[in-house]
């Protein structure tokens, strides 16, 4: 925090896939999977980022370290990690490989992974056919369906790292053959630099470095192999390989032979190992010990449970004995995790719900990433390329050229999403501030700068449509992450809330501005993040014609006018011009929450009082309005625009509260329905989209185990549409809106995202924290049934209790000893060297709690430490 240490100088910012990536996508349509494809990937030199398995990086992605293998079967070095793109998965992309996060510090002086590589040949070719065979309406093939892993005839691969200093880090990989035969294991420990001298710029700032940097191997006093990586901007490091076999050299440049049956511009081209290792190629390697690019070499065969572990040094010292202390230094990183953690770990938990937060932690820490992306180069192309270039003026971000991004970012994953979203970004930064505070309240001042923010003041969304929309939760975020940083400090970081509320002024204008088409308080918003909840694709032209009047985009609106007047009111405490914005935005809510809720002939809401429930609304060219009675979360969110705002503080804010009560007194038409005044509750006041009875009767349908209620949360649409599908016909088409409980049955957005019936993370909290902010007003007098129909009476606070537990009944053991999250998995549930393994899902079965879809978003799945940490299991 003070700069007098750089510990975050080396962490995993290595992607785990830069193949398939917009930023890698020159082609003249967009087609971003089928011009970089994973065949392609070791062969290729990236434009923008590297990758790598198990792997780490300096901050600036100058110099990779990573690891190769291969078991003697596979038909390539095993570099990376494999999946199907969108188009072959018939659930969308998939990542098809077993890996585990297991620990990190924040500042990664420790940090340990697991990868679990077959001992059979890697079931590639199968993996793609019968993906390719089965339907929307079968589940995805996965590794293990394969049989590969029969019999524990696999490969435990376990990489620690432990920094000595801050450039000084110790490298472990332990090799611990599961089956019952010895079996032969080739490892290749890899160093090399990012590309950044091939693309025919001069040096530009922070980000190209066109001389050309070097490994080469040098002799080491005491017997070890070791070289020497030379860099202009970076400067000088050392690589040692205790007991090694040997080093291999290339360079990281592409292969144009291969790819394009053209001229190599270096007889040594990035897949030289593997036409070393699998070919048997020995004119692939440089001879002279150097290039860009460096493996050391370790071969053996390892007898059934035996163990193999390989030492490694990357340092810019060049000490006498690089090994001397490294057993000591492994063991003392790992004994100050521990001691991290216990001080971190809410006491009450138990050691299973304990290994459960651990492991979130831990994914949530490896899951950062360099992202290096300048659009305004992209879109030109590079000078330097011999690949082919698009005209790409009006194609994709073509309106984005200001963005500049070149940042250590918290990702989704960085598999199926190595590219940052907005949105999701907000919610990793709930559990990232209870361990790092400091990196959590960057990620959010990050996305408000200059180079991220459009000039408009909109946010980006995420590369494949920067101009895309997500919900605005930013607010929330800062808001929850100035709290957690208070707990964990001590103290209120003023500074960081003014920063970030400046900026989110200018989005929320933005919003104002471009999102409310009629003017009328009733926003669109369009895409939101919600893929295919609607009937429609909500970021695409209707068939209708019109658009929509959406229930969440006008929710999410209403919200962001109370989380903002929230943050004025703290800020006017200090300075009380504040209390001017805080009334305007009080205006901006009262006015949103009055046009979704009133009745009329010229404005229909998007209450429904015969139902009980907020729907969005077709609104057709000829100004009529339809509504869209699909029962789903557009119809919840509403729930989470709540404020309390204490009598005492309101008081101490003489402008702010004059005119919020002139705003109550002279135009009750807007306050009328939405701000609640009940006796003896004279020291409160409380804004909400909802009143008391309507939210008497959302919760009724939210809590209905026939409805939204499951055993592990609020499903994102009713199970009541599983026999009563919504239908709508237009255009001479018929539209629909199932309730699936997994996998889309659709193919919109690529059927690899479903909003219609399973559980999501990010809106079940949402939900939860509304539950409380309303609860903090109504109290204990206030209570719901709870299940629906089950005669037991909860105030909100138990309710919301309750819905957290059942979001950790999807981790933990059962009674049966089960884990939920992986449905009828044996091995996971059996196996002891599985068992123990969480893998944090994109979204949940909403009958049964599976996980489903990409496997590996502790990005906002995460927030199961968030919610461990507050309610235990």
């Amino acid at each position: 925090r003070q700069r007098e240490a750089n510990w975050k100088q080396w962490g995993p910012y290595l992607s785990e896939r830069a193949w398939g990536t917009v930023r890698e996508d020159y082609s003249a349509d967009g087609s971003a999977w089928d011009y970089f494809p994973h065949d392609a990937a070791r062969s290729r030199a990236y434009r923008w980022n590297e990758d790598g398995l198990a792997g780490i990086s300096d901050r600036k992605q100058y110099l990779c370290f990573g690891l190769a293998l291969w078991n003697g079967r596979d038909p390539i070095l095993k570099e990376r990690l494999f999946g199907l793109t969108g188009p072959e998965g018939n659930h969308g992309e998939d990542v098809k490989e077993y890996y585990f996060y297991l620990d990190s510090t924040p500042t990664h002086s420790y940090m340990q992974m697991l990868y679990k590589y077959p001992q059979a040949a890697y079931p590639y070719s199968d993996l793609v056919a019968e993906n390719g065979r089965r339907g929307y309406t079968e589940p995805e093939y996965e590794l293990l369906d394969t049989g590969v892993f029969a019999d524990g005839r696999y490969f435990d691969v376990f990489v620690t790292y432990a920094k000595e200093g801050e450039t000084d880090i110790y490298v472990q990989i332990e090799v611990v053959n599961r089956g019952d035969q010895a079996a032969d294991i080739t490892l290749l420990p890899t160093l090399w630099f990012r590309n950044t001298w091939g693309w025919g710029y001069p040096a530009g700032p922070m980000r190209d470095v066109d001389k050309k940097p070097t490994l080469q191997q040098i002799e080491s006093p005491y017997g070890e192999l070791a070289l020497r990586a030379d860099h202009t901007a970076l400067g000088q490091y050392y690589l040692f390989a205790d007991n090694a076999a040997d080093m291999l050299f290339t360079e990281n440049d592409t292969n144009f032979a291969r790819l394009y049956d053209g001229e190599n511009r270096t007889p040594y081209v990035k897949d030289a190992f593997h036409r070393y290792v699998i070919d048997g190629d020995e004119t692939a390697v440089n001879p002279e010990r150097t290039g860009t690019k460096a493996a050391v070499q370790y071969t053996h065969t390892i007898a059934p449970g035996g163990r193999k572990t390989m030492r490694l040094r990357l340092t810019t010292e060049n000490p006498d004995k690089p090994f001397a202390t490294f057993d000591d230094v492994i063991a003392a990183r790992k004994r100050e995790c521990d001691a991290f953690y216990a001080a971190v770990q809410n006491e009450a938990l138990t050691a299973d719900e304990r290994n459960v937060q651990r492991q979130a932690f831990a994914g949530m820490l490896w899951s950062k990433q360099l992202y290096y992306y300048d659009v305004e180069q992209w879109l030109r192309g590079d000078p330097g390329t011999e690949q082919p270039l698009a005209k790409r003026t009006n194609g994709r971000n073509h309106d984005w050229e200001h963005l500049v991004n070149f940042d250590v970012i918290s990702m989704p994953d960085k598999w199926e999403y190595p590219w940052y979203a907005t949105w999701d970004s907000a919610f990793h930064c709930l559990p990232l501030a209870l361990v790092d505070p400091d990196f959590a309240k960057r990620q959010l001042l990050l996305l408000t700068r200059e180079w991220y923010m459009h000039p408009n003041g909109q946010l980006p969304a995420y590369e494949w449509a920067f101009g895309d929309v997500n919900p605005p939760v930013h607010a929330w975020a800062a808001w929850h992450v100035y709290h957690l940083d208070k707990e964990a400090t001590g103290v209120f970081d003023r500074a960081f809330l003014e920063a970030v509320f400046h900026k989110l002024m200018l989005n929320f204008t933005w919003w104002v501005n471009r999102k409310d088409a009629d003017g009328n308080n009733i926003f669109q918003g369009g895409f939101l993040g919600l893929d295919n909840i609607s009937i429609f694709d909500r970021s695409a032209e209707l068939p209708t014609g019109g658009h929509i009047d959406q229930s969440d985009g006008t929710a999410w609106m209403g919200a962001y006018s109370l989380q903002l007047m929230r943050i004025a009111l703290t800020l006017a405490a200090d300075n009380p011009v504040y209390q001017d914005s805080a009334s305007k935005l009080f205006e901006h809510f009262l006015r949103i929450a009055s046009a979704m809720t009133k009745q009329g002939h010229d404005h229909a809401g998007l209450w429904d009082e015969e139902d009980g429930f907020f729907y969005d609304a077709l609104h057709l060219p000829d100004g009529r309005s339809v509504p869209l009675k699909v029962r789903s979360l557009v119809g919840l969110l509403p729930l989470f625009a709540t404020e309390v705002l204490a009598r005492n503080l309101v008081g101490e804010m003489p402008v702010f509260e004059r005119r919020m009560n002139w705003f109550l007194d002279n135009r009750p038409h807007l306050a009328g329905n939405m701000v609640c005044h009940f006796e003896g509750k004279e020291q409160t006041h409380f804004a909400a989209l909802v009143t008391p009875d309507r939210l008497r009767r959302i919760l009724r349908i939210m809590l209905d185990e026939g409805e939204f209620l499951s055993d592990y949360g609020i499903r994102s649409v009713s199970k009541y549409h599983e026999k009563h599908p919504f239908e709508f016909h237009a255009d001479g088409k018929s539209y629909s809106v199932p309730y699936w409980s997994a996998e889309s049955q659709s193919g919109l957005f690529g059927g690899n995202s479903n909003w219609r019936g399973p559980i999501w993370f990010p809106i079940n909290y949402l939900i939860i924290d509304a539950l409380n902010e309303s609860y903090a007003y109504y109290g204990d007098d206030f209570k719901v049934e709870c299940p629906t129909g089950s005669g037991n009476w909860m105030t909100l606070a138990e309710v919301a209790a309750d819905l957290a537990h059942r979001l950790s009944r999807i981790f933990l053991r059962d009674g049966s000893g089960n884990r939920p999250v992986y449905g009828r998995e044996q091995t996971f549930q059996d196996d002891p060297h599985w068992r123990d393994l969480i893998l944090f899902y994109e979204y949940f079965d909403g009958d049964n709690g599976r996980g489903v879809g990409a496997s590996h978003q502790t990005g906002w799945t995460g927030l199961i430490a968030t919610v461990l940490q507050r309610y235990g299991g």
